[in-house]
């Protein structure tokens, strides 16, 4: 449908005027639209950009936030204010309203002086300010000015620590050369307390248990110089009690495996294992697997990184609700040169068992629907060694509404059973120490599923798949995932003629499913940067590898029927599989986000096989993609499909077969695969009201067969989908906005696209400007 430009500006001048708040402002008022801050200084200020942010974020009060020159927040609230507001604006009020900020509130001196604290904090002292409001009688609307005039900064000559016989005095000065503080740096209370804080942390893992940051000082001594310097002295205050300067030592650990946070007695049934004990009226976990992820041990010194990894050791069982570790006092003489420390861990777990059920209405954009019954049961402790084993069963039907269920694959059933066992711990013929991994202890993971697809009048697809890996954590940022054992048996059955007539027509299709099993390993590395919500630059990086048929090939006889190789009769796949996927954001501040992402993947069949298996191939467009084009309608390359008779998606394709933008309506469609994907997307994200964001975004993508696929013209006829050094004018690119409901990292997430350059038409023709004609995504999660 077109959409008329003037209707579009009618109603954005309308938006604009009926948001307007001048009229609401009292007479004797001006709106207080923030301040502005000038630096002057003599000479060069080091951090000047920083120092400003810095000076900028003490100025209060805030003004009323604006978005795109509207102010709704402010508005919704004066409308609420009226004799009768109504229902819509107490609502909209509760919820996005703001008190308003008129330049009256505005405290210039209070504000000159902490931005002269500020400036001193940072070394500038004796610092100048004078500052002035400029008002607006049109728009009823008022500013503030801010001028500094800033002189040298006072600049630190040396750095010394007090000589004393305490013990403590000599652990501080073995670190002092780790010192956040270096000479020629001016004088900077922040990064004072930085460094107070980073010898408390180091005493904490030498074992002082009651050091304190606060029982440090520094003393700055400019009677030395002439010119703005100073040396700076290091000591521990005066009284400071006895038993923060001495270390302390691990005496006991005690763990409480089943530990009741609404019970106060505690069991004094225990086992005595690696000198720790383990209390547990009846038998919960294991001690001999629990042991390996508990750090602290008898005879220790007290350190806080071992308490912490200990605890998030211990949480990423996944039997336990809650992790509580208490340091308790043994009675330590103040005459004594080392204290004693009772470490107690309590456990608190989860519920064993449990079961959940869903009903689901699901409905396609490929016109199917029907109801889905989804069953699961869990056991958080299968063995009493923090096993984990997840029973999932599925069952849905199908059909095609307005088909009237004649039509061949007008109806589906589909039947589905998952089992997945997590040992949390690593199952290796060889032992490792419980120090070799020091962040986190790998698990074992072993997957058996099965499925089975009947569609009506076209045929029957059942598969079976089993893996056996590890995974583990690194550290923060990086994560790994290894099967070296990955079977999977694919078998299509009961073909029908009509289907096996589509099979005949498209023997890159057919080929796909020659080889029934896929016998292999996947590999998986992540480094996930995005976590630190602090940082402006973020990283992600995962990268997958997937390798399969060499150890069969070792092991494969030749077929009677043809020159491929079977294993106990069945054809195997033998390929190699690349794939990258680099993110990038810049965040802006304030919920400002510029996000983006390069995909680029490859394929690789050789030996046993022709084609890469249908499951492992590559398809582009849909809402994690190229948003502009639907799912699995672009490429490979320029191919653009011809428009045979209208037959169901068989959904073959097992990587995403419950897509809800799968729209797969005609043969070609469905065919639409490579073995070669690249994609670049861009996408700038900002705040609107309290839950609601939104964005603007470019996409750009396709996929390609290689010269090691066999001939393209198999698929498109005429070569257009190989990929050659021209590709990047075979890239479907597409822009669009887009609205997200983000409510505590659960993403809703609407986007509409527009073409912009179409892969599949003439060259000369491939830019083009159908706005009229947008792609609706709707989705859950972030693209990227």
């Amino acid at each position: 449908m077109k959409i008329r430009y003037s209707a579009i500006l009618f109603i954005i001048v309308g938006l604009f005027q009926a948001c307007s708040v001048e009229k609401f402002i009292p007479e004797d008022e001006f709106l207080y639209t923030g301040a502005d801050i000038t630096i002057e200084s003599d000479t060069t200020i080091a951090d000047k950009t920083q120092l400003k942010t810095e000076l900028t974020n003490v100025l209060r009060p805030k003004p009323n936030s604006k978005i795109l020159g509207m102010r709704p927040g402010l508005y919704f609230h004066y409308k609420s204010q009226r004799e009768k507001p109504g229902f819509i604006n107490k609502f909209l009020n509760k919820k996005l309203g703001e008190e308003p900020v008129y330049l009256s509130d505005v405290d210039l001196i209070n504000t000159e002086d902490l931005l002269l604290n500020r400036l001193e904090n940072r070394g500038f002292f004796y610092s100048r300010i004078s500052s002035d409001s400029q008002e607006n009688e049109e728009s009823k609307t008022a500013s503030v000015s801010y001028e500094l005039t800033v002189p040298n900064p006072y600049i630190m000559e040396t750095y010394q620590l007090d000589t004393d016989s305490l013990l403590v005095y000599r652990d501080i000065k073995k670190n002092l050369d780790n010192t956040l503080l270096e000479p020629n740096m001016r004088f900077d209370l922040p990064k004072l307390k930085l460094e107070r804080e980073r010898i408390d942390l180091d005493l904490k893992k030498k074992g002082y248990y009651n050091f304190n940051p606060g029982f440090l000082i520094f003393e700055a001594d400019t009677n030395q110089y002439d010119q703005k310097k100073f040396d700076l002295f290091l000591r521990l205050k005066k009284d400071v009690p006895s038993k923060s300067v001495i270390p302390y030592q691990i005496s006991n650990v005690n763990v409480y495996a089943n530990y009741n946070v609404d019970e106060d007695s505690l069991t004094r049934n225990y086992k005595r294992y690696e000198d720790k004990n383990y209390f547990q009226d009846e038998l919960i976990f294991k001690p001999k697997y629990l042991d390996p992820y508990i750090l602290i041990e008898t005879g220790d010194t007290y350190d806080p990184v071992k308490s912490r990894n200990t605890s998030r050791r211990l949480g990423s069982i996944g039997s336990y609700k809650f992790v509580n570790i208490r340091y308790d006092e043994v009675d330590t003489l103040a005459t004594d040169s080392i204290g004693l420390l009772e470490a107690n861990i309590f456990l608190s777990p989860l519920k064993k068992r449990a079961i959940r059920a869903e009903l689901q209405a699901v409905t396609k954009s490929n016109s199917f629907a029907g109801p889905h019954l989804a069953l699961s049961f869990l056991n958080r402790n299968l063995f009493k060694g923090g096993e984990s084993l997840k029973i999932s069963a599925n069952l849905g039907y199908e059909f095609q509404m307005g088909s009237g269920g004649n039509l061949p694959g007008s109806n589906s059933l589909q039947l589905g059973l998952t089992n997945d066992l997590i040992i949390p711990r690593l199952l290796f013929p060889v032992k490792f120490s419980k120090n070799f991994f020091k962040y986190d202890i790998p698990k074992t993971k072993i997957s058996l599923g099965g499925d089975y697809l009947r569609r009506s009048q076209l045929f029957t697809l059942a598969s079976l798949s089993t893996t056996f890996g590890y995974l583990w954590n690194a550290n923060r940022y990086v994560s790994h995932e290894f099967n070296p054992i990955s079977l999977n048996y694919v078998s299509l059955t009961d073909v029908t003629p009509e289907f096996q007539d589509i099979l005949d027509k498209n023997p890159f299709l057919e080929s796909s499913f020659d080889q029934e099993f896929i016998s292999g390993l996947t590999y998986s590395f992540i480094y996930n940067g995005l976590i630190d919500g602090n940082k402006t630059n973020a990283f992600f990086l995962n990268t997958n590898v997937d390798i399969a048929g060499n150890s069969m090939s070792l092991i494969g006889k030749e077929a009677d029927d043809s020159d491929k190789k079977e294993v106990f009769g069945l054809e195997y796949a033998q390929y190699a599989k690349l794939d990258i996927d680099l993110r990038y954001h810049l965040r802006l501040g304030n919920q400002h986000v510029v996000a983006t992402r390069l995909f680029a993947g490859y394929g690789h069949p050789y030996g046993n096989s022709d084609v890469m298996p249908f499951s492992k191939q590559y398809f582009s467009g849909g809402p994690y993609s190229v948003r502009a084009f639907r799912t699995r309608s672009l490429g490979p390359g320029t191919f653009n499909p011809a428009e045979p008779d209208q037959i169901p998606d068989e959904e073959s394709n097992q990587e995403n077969p419950d897509d809800p933008n799968d729209e797969i309506e005609n043969v070609g469609f469905r065919d639409q695969t490579g073995n070669i994907r690249f994609e670049a997307n861009a996408e700038y994200r900002f705040p609107i009201v309290t839950y609601l964001n939104g964005a603007f975004f470019i996409d750009a993508g396709n996929v390609w067969t290689s010269d090691a696929q066999p001939e393209t013209t198999n698929l498109t006829g005429d070569g257009s989908g190989k990929f050659e050094s021209d590709f990047l004018n075979e890239l479907g690119i597409g822009a669009g906005a887009g609205l997200r409901i983000d409510i505590q990292s659960f993403v809703i997430r609407f986007d509409l696209a527009f073409p912009m350059h179409d892969p599949r038409k003439p060259i000369g023709e491939r830019w083009v400007n159908d706005f009229g004609s947008p792609v609706f995504n709707f989705a859950i999660g972030y693209p990227f």
